[in-house]
């Protein structure tokens, strides 16, 4: 494919956390490569950015980057912040660099804000690291009731934030502080790609399918050593992150390093934290109208990106 060909397609597959889209979105990669259409895929994800944190953010195994280029993984060290003003710029110079290779990029996330932000208008609020700071100090050992104050504030926001989300309760209330605006009105941009033709497949499994595979996906990490390897991260890096001390897995293996949680119990608190996320990522996902047509399992959502991906400007079809 040229690079006027290439030039403006996008590919994305989205859905809750173990959904099945890397599954999808290497099969397509590889099949279209098979084609002569040159495939190269963008994580759309908070914590695969970190370098090092492998096990508890089911980043994509060494063979497979290998096999297909991938961006947007590796780039921090988990002692560093993203934001999502930071990861809007960085993906889109991915998608850029992609498409001036003459390659089609293939969008692979989770998170609903992190792929509006990165495919659509969105803009953000200005950021005063004295403000946070000061927030920060007084919410820090009350993360609840930091989510109690924007929920008082600003419901619409507040529905959207886990309550135990110290760093996004702090990020909304300090934008509150600096614009005297609610934080929810800087998130509603229409569901309009400007990155170029969006071609987008939602993956979303059956409910109790969904769950099982959250479940067992836990207990995998377990048995793959994400305490072993929280313990290494803290070792080379000290303090981690806001954002990545935030991550599944992660929080809860510096629960067991602390001795605040048993590590007969870590699995258990991964599934019942991910089930949580996986909820309100459905929750999202369903106000988005590009999602209106869920595929309902991973090779469901592969054969529809393959058919998008070999014809350019058709749209996503649903199953057959």
């Amino acid at each position: 494919m040229s690079p006027e060909q290439a030039q403006g397609r996008v590919l994305a597959v989205v859905g809750p956390t173990g959904s099945g889209k890397s599954s999808a979105a290497m099969r397509v990669a590889r099949q279209l490569g098979e084609r002569g259409l040159a495939v190269e895929l963008v994580a759309v994800d908070a914590f695969t950015i970190y370098r090092g944190m492998d096990v508890g953010t089911a980043k994509p195994m060494a063979a497979d980057r290998r096999a297909v280029p991938h961006h947007c993984i590796d780039l921090l060290e988990p002692d560093q912040t993203i934001t999502v003003s930071r990861f809007q710029q960085l993906s889109r110079a991915a998608i850029a660099e992609v498409h001036r290779r003459g390659s089609i990029p293939l969008l692979v996330g989770g998170s609903g804000l992190y792929f509006r932000a990165v495919v659509d208008d969105m803009r953000f609020p200005p950021t005063d690291p004295a403000v946070r700071a000061t927030l920060e100090a007084r919410w820090a050992e009350r993360p609840e009731e930091a989510h109690a104050a924007v929920a008082l504030a600003d419901p619409a926001a507040a529905a959207r934030i886990e309550p135990g989300n110290l760093r996004r309760s702090v990020r909304a209330l300090e934008v509150m502080q600096l614009t005297g605006r609610p934080f929810s009105e800087f998130a509603t941009a229409e569901h309009r790609s400007v990155v170029g033709a969006l071609e987008l497949v939602y993956l979303e499994p059956d409910r109790e399918e969904l769950r099982a595979r959250i479940e067992q996906r836990a207990h995998q990490m377990v048995q793959d050593g994400l305490v072993e390897e929280t313990r290494r991260i803290v070792a080379a890096v000290g303090e981690l992150s806001a954002t990545a001390a935030q991550a599944i897995g992660y929080a809860e293996a510096l629960q067991v390093i602390d001795g605040s949680l048993e590590l007969a119990a870590l699995a258990e608190a991964i599934t019942v934290r991910t089930w949580g996320y996986a909820r309100r990522q459905r929750a999202w996902f369903r106000r988005d109208p590009r999602c209106a047509n869920p595929a309902r399992s991973a090779d469901k959502a592969a054969q529809r990106l393959l058919r998008a991906g070999e014809t350019p400007g058709a749209p996503v079809a649903p199953d057959v």
